[in-house]
């Protein structure tokens, strides 16, 4: 099973060095000389660490075969993943690997379906759960406590709390019914929302 560890950013220097966006717990195993690192998109990859060193903060990776800045800027907003077993689990009990993720319920907190996990989407600014409705649509919830407060993988089950909105732009558009008779066909109006 693969697990998204990373994202490449820009280049470091003239050599080739990368910055990385690190998303994982141990960086010092996933990241150590030698390992291999498998890409989104895989025609990037796999690639092979040759060193690491942190600079102001922030990660950086020098690996085998890219020798120069324009090398290492065609790698830019690559996604780096591991290769984990099934039966693995993060130390920290709050987090998740995407596997464990999918296929669960989605449900709201008063137990009524949204839909089923598909996917986490892992963007810049923050994480996405993707579900799937129960007529196919897909709705993407923000991966935070506050709108996922329950994550329940051994109960095959994740609470949504929905940020005021959400649903009501995930429903299909709502055609207006046409009264043959009527010379006008009548709009219906809805009250913006006072969420926060």
């Amino acid at each position: 099973m693969q697990v998204v560890i990373g994202r490449i950013g820009r280049p470091h220097g003239i050599r080739g060095e990368v910055t990385v966006e690190v998303r994982t717990d141990s960086p010092d195993d996933r990241y150590a000389p030698g390992a291999v690192l498998l890409t989104e998109p895989a025609s990037m990859g796999p690639l092979t660490v040759a060193s690491v060193r942190w600079h102001q903060g922030r990660m950086l990776l020098a690996l085998e075969g890219v020798v120069d800045r324009n090398a290492a800027e065609a790698l830019r907003d690559v996604m780096l993943s591991a290769q984990v077993e099934d039966t693995d689990t993060p130390e920290d009990p709050d987090e998740f690997y995407d596997h464990q993720l999918r296929g669960l319920r989605a449900e709201l907190g008063d137990g009524s379906s949204l839909g089923e996990v598909v996917d986490v989407i892992h963007l810049p600014s923050q994480d996405l759960l993707s579900i799937i409705r129960p007529d196919s649509r897909e709705l993407l919830v923000p991966f935070v406590t506050e709108f996922v407060p329950t994550i329940d993988v051994f109960g095959g089950r994740v609470v949504v709390s929905p940020p005021p909105g959400l649903l009501e732009l995930d429903e299909p558009e709502s055609v207006p019914s046409v009264d043959p008779s009527a010379d006008s066909v009548a709009e219906s109006t809805v009250e913006p929302d006072s969420g926060p």
